[in-house]
């Protein structure tokens, strides 16, 4: 079964350099706003979806219009409301500003929590697409969409998410969200990171996707 790899805002193909599970495709930020995904699933019968944050939403936007066709989700720091809501921790629009001056003046490089010694994940992207990016976050919220496709008929596809507690980006809340969504997946709390989690955990996340797509492949037979 294929995986399709989602990365997250402003993230380079290097986010995953760590990480060794087979994926067919890998799809940037832009990819994704360009709608590129959708028509690669259009040509698959089954997928695997690994999405890290804004790709998170990507792979639960996938999952909601085309169920039949998504086997199972590796959720990373995944978010299916970015902004601050009633109710909802999450971003001002001023902290979501001060992510994008952040990202150019530093060309990403020790940003959202990236560990010392290990690749940096971001690159430095036109300010143009960094603004469709922010875009995209600001203004997408697929809580009441999952809730009313998944509320009462629960998906059984595998899920693995992974979150930190101390992620200031997409906040802990969106965890506990998926989890709630997703009653039989797994969650795991990283200690000692922030955002940055493919470069932070690559290992668990090759078991995360491999136990993922076993799991897929033995419900295909």
């Amino acid at each position: 079964m294929k995986t399709f790899v989602l990365n997250g805002w402003s993230a380079s193909a290097a986010a995953w350099d760590l990480c060794t599970f087979p994926r067919a495709a890998l799809f940037s930020y832009t990819d994704q706003l360009d709608g590129l995904p959708e028509q690669a699933l259009a040509r698959e019968e089954a997928v695997v979806l690994v999405g890290w944050s804004m790709g998170g939403s990507s792979a639960l936007r996938l999952l909601l219009a085309h169920p039949e066709k998504v086997k199972g989700l590796v959720l990373v720091a995944a978010t299916p409301c970015m902004m601050k809501a009633e109710g909802w921790d999450g971003l001002s629009p001023r902290r979501l500003e001060a992510l994008r001056v952040g990202v150019q003046l530093t060309h990403g490089a020790g940003f959202f929590g990236t560990p010392a010694g290990k690749p940096n994940p971001y690159a430095c992207d036109t300010d143009a697409n960094l603004a469709r990016g922010l875009d995209y976050l600001a203004r997408t919220d697929l809580r009441a969409d999952l809730t009313a496709a998944f509320g009462a008929r629960p998906y059984t596809g595998p899920v693995g998410i992974f979150h930190s507690r101390r992620d200031g980006i997409v906040r802990p809340g969106n965890a506990v969200f998926l989890k709630n969504l997703f009653p039989s997946a797994g969650l795991t709390w990283v200690e000692g990171s922030e955002h940055a989690l493919p470069i932070h955990i690559p290992q668990a996340l090759d078991a995360a996707v491999f136990d993922v797509l076993g799991r897929a492949d033995n419900a295909a037979l």
